[in-house]
């Protein structure tokens, strides 16, 4: 073998230690096998070979993490000859290419596709009915699981082996993606179908807070006993629920989890994609926690703009507060948002970065400052903070600080429960 061809193979084996794109060692090989190989071209790609180890390196240092949906080491092997559904939205990416796109173009037997709240392509308001139908790119069948039935039916089911759940969650209790994963899991245990979830970041993975649900107050916003803020990617959730046998009726489930790569729950992770209509920036989705407990009130979370989730308001408020703003009708996020072209007054939270907690100061405020004060919370309410204790703290004007000593006990249970299912440090 001439020195210009170990060079090359020396490229070669060390680009996919460090994962440089297959691309580009093809395309070098490719090249010097055509050229004339000689002394000066030999150093050209000695020179070519380290610098491009050292970018490696440079990567390899960076961490970046790599999801489960991009691992296709692993997950091809698993798919091959088995008839594939998938429960996926338009988060449900692998680079810029859609996951259905990318199996199908890579011969996988994807039989249809599951579809959580906000439909297939995500572009349904929050709340909005979502309808079976025919995906027009793939003609494959969408099924709904927010409509009529949150949960596959047995035909649904009937004609798979394996369902794929790759969906970027936010890690928080009401956020309904989480309970479809719980309902999809319970279908295929009583149907012997067997459930992979492709696992992604969690963008509040560095913390635990909030009430603990009580189990009398289970709802597609909130299942088991888990707080607000778990701490959990989705893929660990998925082992939470099977390891702690919350399926009814002692279903079990086979779950195979597609692990991430370089992601650690201390690392800060930006969604690439808005995860909801009303989530549409990485502020709103850290915001969301503690002001989604605010649609158990009167008050406005901004649906009916452009910045929901990252202000708040009422039209009680005008003496309180001098910033406002007014909730019209987007089709596209909020069809009919709480006092929908009424001036609400109240708070602009948009160049306010939230602390790594949920806070309770806001939520206080506006109950203390709000005239009517009987009618501030809503039966909703009790669903959202998964108890009916927090509203009458509130009342009885505890602050902040008093109230989340009250939630010390059940959260140092959940998190020794939650220790045995962490997939990452």
């Amino acid at each position: 073998m001439s020195d210009g061809r170990k060079a090359i193979t020396l490229f070669a084996a060390y680009s996919f230690r460090y994962e440089i794109s297959k691309v580009q060692v093809y395309g070098l090989i490719l090249a010097v096998y055509n050229w004339q190989i000689n002394t000066k071209m030999i150093r050209i790609i000695a020179l070519f070979v380290f610098l491009m180890l050292g970018f490696a390196s440079c990567a390899q240092r960076t961490d970046k993490i790599q999801i489960g949906a991009e691992r296709l080491d692993l997950l091809l092997p698993k798919l091959k000859d088995k008839k594939i559904a998938l429960l996926v939205n338009q988060s449900s990416v692998v680079g810029n290419t859609h996951l259905v796109d990318t199996l199908l173009a890579l011969n996988i037997n994807v039989v249809k596709i599951f579809s959580p709240e906000h439909g297939f392509r995500g572009n349904a308001p929050d709340g909005e009915i979502i309808k079976d139908a025919v995906d027009e790119k793939t003609g494959l069948p969408i099924v709904s699981l927010y409509g009529s039935a949150k949960k596959p039916s047995a035909q649904s089911l009937e004609d798979i082996d394996i369902v794929l759940f790759d969906i970027q969650d936010v890690g928080v209790r009401f956020f309904t993606f989480v309970s479809s994963l719980y309902h999809l899991m319970e279908a295929c245990g009583e149907n012997n179908k067997a459930v992979m979830v492709l696992d992604r970041p969690n963008p509040h993975g560095g913390y635990v807070d909030g009430p603990v649900l009580k189990p009398e107050f289970e709802s597609f916003v909130g299942f088991g006993e888990i707080p607000i803020v778990h701490g959990m990617t989705i893929g660990e959730m998925a082992k939470l629920i099977v390891g702690e046998k919350w399926l009814k009726n002692g279903v079990t489930c086979q779950l195979e989890v597609i692990p991430m790569k370089n992601y650690t729950h201390a690392k800060p992770y930006v969604l690439p994609i808005k995860p909801s209509p009303n989530l549409p920036t990485q502020n709103a989705v850290l915001w969301y926690p503690s002001l989604c407990l605010f649609e158990g009130t009167v008050i406005s979370v901004g649906r009916g703009t452009l910045t929901p989730f990252e202000i708040i308001g009422n039209p009680e408020l005008k003496d309180n507060y001098s910033f406002s703003f007014t909730p019209v009708r987007i089709d596209s996020m909020s069809k009919y948002p709480p006092h929908e072209n009424k001036t609400c007054y109240g708070l602009d939270l948009r160049n306010i970065k939230p602390e790594p907690k949920i806070t309770l100061k806001y939520l206080i405020e506006f109950y203390n400052n709000y005239p009517d004060k009987d009618k501030f919370f809503i039966p909703y309410f009790d669903k959202l903070a998964g108890n009916d204790v927090l509203k009458e703290q509130i009342k009885s004007g505890m602050n902040e600080e008093e109230i989340k000593l009250t939630w010390q006990p059940e959260l140092n249970t959940f998190k020794k429960k939650r220790s045995k299912y962490l997939l990452y440090n």
